[in-house]
């Protein structure tokens, strides 16, 4: 149970109807939406893209996941995926950790959270201000068909999406599909061709969906235009191309989305520690990199 709440799950669990003008619009459009849905916490108003993958997602694999969720949250998208571990789990971390806004989508009801070990990750969804949906009453487990059933909703809400790391028989290629039948955008983010965890998106890309290599990629197919800031930083990181050693600080800080001390980014890069910190100094001071209380740096956020 949900232990986390000092209200009772009846109480806090809201329920919107179809016809109910606060009913996710974009889920209206697809051939067989829920009826009603149910709902813990506050479902935002952002624009949705969804990012999906396996459970036994490999470490490059949830990286990514990370990394392409933080970016687009930061560009005010909220993030959707099924609670999962691996890429879903992966996802919904990613977006937090830039205060983004993600909605996980629940395959039963919603006075328990499935799976368990992911309790303290709803917690921190709804803290977040974002939401766990279901379109399954209380009581109702977590039966095998009802994965397949709650697809079509991550996709149904969202305006695209994304299939980081998805071998033939997964859920994802279901998600995919259901994107493709509701005029959704479907991305994917490529692997190693003779990885199992990557044949089916591999399938997907040949079966039409569009090829992504950044975060970037998929701003541009969705037409958005770069902020003035993101220019404007962007910039300032081109800058420093030319610098081995920013560039490097520049990928490590990309692909782990976390906060590292010198002592990390030195075991990371094998850089060492004196030529880490003279230029990660001059990279606070122009304001790409910043530094938190605990000695941790990121790269600033949009």
């Amino acid at each position: 149970m949900l232990l986390f709440y000092h209200i009772s799950m009846e109480s806090a669990i809201r329920e919107i109807a179809l016809k109910n003008s606060e009913y996710p619009p974009l889920l209206t459009e697809i051939q067989d939406p829920p009826s009603r849905i149910f709902f813990l916490g506050a479902i935002p108003k952002n624009p949705c893209v969804a990012i999906v993958g396996t459970r036994k997602a490999t470490s490059e694999g949830k990286r990514s996941a990370r990394m392409l969720a933080a970016t687009l949250a930061q560009r005010g998208f909220c993030i959707v995926s099924g609670l999962a571990l691996g890429i879903d789990e992966a996802a919904h971390e990613g977006a937090l950790s830039v205060e983004g806004k993600t909605i996980a989508v629940l395959a039963n009801g919603l006075d328990t959270i499935y799976p368990r070990q992911h309790e303290h990750l709803a917690k921190k969804i709804l803290v977040g201000k974002g939401a766990i949906v279901s379109e399954y009453t209380i009581g109702t487990p977590a039966l095998p068909h009802q994965f397949l059933e709650r697809n079509r909703i991550v996709s149904g809400i969202s305006t695209a999406v994304i299939v980081v790391e998805a071998p033939l028989r997964s859920g994802s290629i279901a998600t995919a599909r259901h994107a493709a039948e509701q005029g959704r955008d479907v991305f994917v983010y490529p692997g190693p061709a003779t990885h199992p965890n990557y044949r089916g998106s591999h399938m997907l890309i040949r079966n039409g969906a569009r090829l992504v290599s950044s975060p970037e990629d998929i701003l541009e197919d969705l037409n958005v235009s770069p902020s003035e800031k993101e220019t404007q930083k962007q910039n300032t990181i081109e800058r420093f191309g030319d610098d081995p050693v920013a560039r490097t600080i520049f990928h490590a800080l990309s692909e782990n989305q976390m906060p590292m001390t010198i002592d990390k980014l030195s075991e990371l890069t094998t850089l060492e520690p004196r030529t880490l910190a003279e230029c990660i100094s001059l990279l606070v001071i122009e304001g790409v990199i910043r530094e938190d209380r605990n000695g941790g740096f990121s790269i600033t956020p949009l």
